[in-house]
């Protein structure tokens, strides 16, 4: 082994992917050992790391080429040693100069002041916090004026992230490419205008209210008017993933949704206000779309200040399969009680549709689940909690195996045998008790 190249035993290295493996091998010899220090270029720590400063710098000097850090206390109690403090993310940007993407998760001794630190870093350009619940929009704004290359920011219930002056500066550095916010209870939906010219490069947005605090900051007029006044230039937005939240004709991020022309991936998870003109409007934008994965909340729901019903209809589907023709990889409907056989049959003509997933969709009977062996690509088929279809439903796909998976869950009138021979593999759980 001392006679190879050192460029050999680097290709060697890179091919190692799990942690455990790399530190085994550096082990087993000293040139090993100096070349994994020198090209290992990402680690995660956490409980384990005690005592957490003088663990943290013994690892960086060690690994000097540090670009990647992850530090996780998902678990940690009190027994397990100290948490990393700020003085920790003192030690981070002071050693690692090369670091570009930090992640901090269940880090519940970090304030603004271990923030203040980073902001040093120069080279950070993804940063990620989840449920670092002492850090507050003071110190985001603080990191975000000293890492003027921030292309990623995922904030995860950050709960005293209440002010958003880090938004609006970012959105004037025009960098970001990457945003997520979930659960982050004191931001709304009305904050994300303050992006402003920094929606011309966003690729990715991604924003879940927690469900409880739906209506907070919604109705702020200020904000709904910078909404409808303000170009939100979104042709840039590839994936969009909305959450709990409120789609309202002008009002936020219904302005969003008019806006993006080149989507590929979108998620609707249980937003209230969807009409069939948002869908067929995004469709006929958005002829690039691959993903579209809807779920939709109970007409119960729908909030009293709203005048008409909105609900979404089989012409949505009808505009999707025929202004959609690159829609591959995914159509999933979640309690989409509106959809019936009529939809069905319009996604005869999604040309390149390989995967469906229908849960809690009551209006689409065996009819129309016939259907499916007309779908000229469909590999995949999913079908959950689905109260209208049947065996019968089934039978044309028995014995042509067109599909390469049938998984089917808690439908309550498809037995297990119904399945058998309609794809090349299958898969049945059968829990009732979702229904009482």
């Amino acid at each position: 082994m001392d006679e190879l190249p050192d460029q050999l035993v680097w290709e060697i290295l890179t091919r190692i992917k799990k942690t455990n493996d790399r530190n085994s091998l550096s082990l087993a010899c000293k040139r090993f050992h100096e070349l994994d220090n020198e090209q290992r270029q990402s680690i995660r720590v956490g409980c384990g790391l005690d005592p957490a400063n003088e663990a943290l710098t013994s690892l960086c000097n060690r690994f000097q080429n540090l670009a990647k850090v992850e530090i996780t206390y998902s678990g940690w109690m009190s027994k397990l040693g100290k948490q990393l403090d700020d003085h920790g993310l003192l030690i981070l940007s002071s050693c690692c100069p090369s670091l570009t993407d930090l992640t901090l998760s269940y880090c519940t001794f970090i304030t603004d002041v271990g923030l203040r630190y980073l902001a040093s870093c120069s080279k950070l350009s993804a940063l990620k916090l989840n449920f670092t619940p002492r850090i507050t929009g003071c110190g985001i704004l603080s990191l975000v004026v000293g890492c003027g290359n921030l292309t990623l920011l995922h904030l995860i219930r950050c709960l005293n992230v209440t002010s958003v002056e880090w938004l609006e500066y970012l959105g004037k550095l025009e960098t970001l490419e990457d945003l997520s916010i979930k659960n982050c209870r004191a931001i709304g939906e009305g904050d994300l205008v303050k992006l402003g010219p920094g929606w011309q490069n966003l690729k990715r947005l991604q924003f879940e209210v927690d469900a409880n605090y739906r209506y907070m900051k919604v109705y702020d007029r200020l904000a709904v008017d910078r909404w409808q006044k303000q170009c939100i230039p979104c042709e840039n937005m590839l994936e969009l993933s909305l959450v709990n939240c409120i789609i309202s004709p002008g009002r936020g991020l219904a302005c969003v949704l008019g806006k993006c022309k080149n989507l590929e991936k979108i998620h609707l998870d249980m937003c209230v206000g969807v009409r069939d003109s948002d869908i067929i409007g995004l469709a006929q934008r958005s002829s690039n779309l691959r993903f579209i994965s809807l779920r939709v909340p109970s007409d119960f729901s729908l909030p009293l200040l709203m005048n008409n019903a909105l609900r979404l209809t089989d012409e949505s589907l009808k505009a999707v399969a025929q202004n959609c023709s690159m829609l591959e990889s995914e159509l999933a409907l979640d309690h989409v009680y509106s959809f019936n056989d009529v939809g069905m049959e319009a996604l005869c003509s999604a040309q390149f549709l390989e995967i469906l997933e229908l849960v809690r969709c009551q209006e689409i009977s065996d009819e129309g689940l016939q259907l499916v062996g007309q779908f000229p690509r469909l590999r995949v088929l999913r079908l959950s909690k689905c109260l209208g279809i049947s065996d019968d439903g089934l039978k044309p796909l028995v014995g042509s195996y067109k599909l390469e998976l049938l998984a089917v869950e808690d439908c309550p009138q498809i037995s297990e045998r119904g399945l058998q021979g309609a794809a090349k593999s299958i898969s049945f759980r059968q829990d009732l008790s979702w229904m009482y």
